[in-house]
């Protein structure tokens, strides 16, 4: 099994468990995980493209993404830098 888990950012209380087979993607579930009247979300690197899934286009949730570590690691080191501010 998987869980899918949506947390208040200002609370850290979990609002939405979504529970699947482990071979379910995260990203099918994101749209799942969203509640309310929230304006951002942030997702480990396996949400990467989250936003241009069909059941995202519509929404006015501002996706903020981890790098895969490999294009992380590519990125030059001051650009590393500014990602740490």
């Amino acid at each position: 099994m998987k869980s899918h888990i949506g947390v208040d950012a200002d609370s850290g209380l979990t609002h939405k468990l979504v529970a699947t087979a482990a071979t379910v993607s995260h990203i099918t579930q994101a749209h799942a995980l969203l509640h309310g009247d929230v304006t951002t979300a942030w997702g480990d690197a396996d949400y990467q493209c989250v936003s241009k899934r069909q059941k995202n286009q519509r929404s006015a949730v501002m996706w903020l993404v981890a790098l895969h570590p490999g294009k992380r690691r590519a990125l030059p080191e001051t650009r590393i830098g500014l990602l740490r501010e």
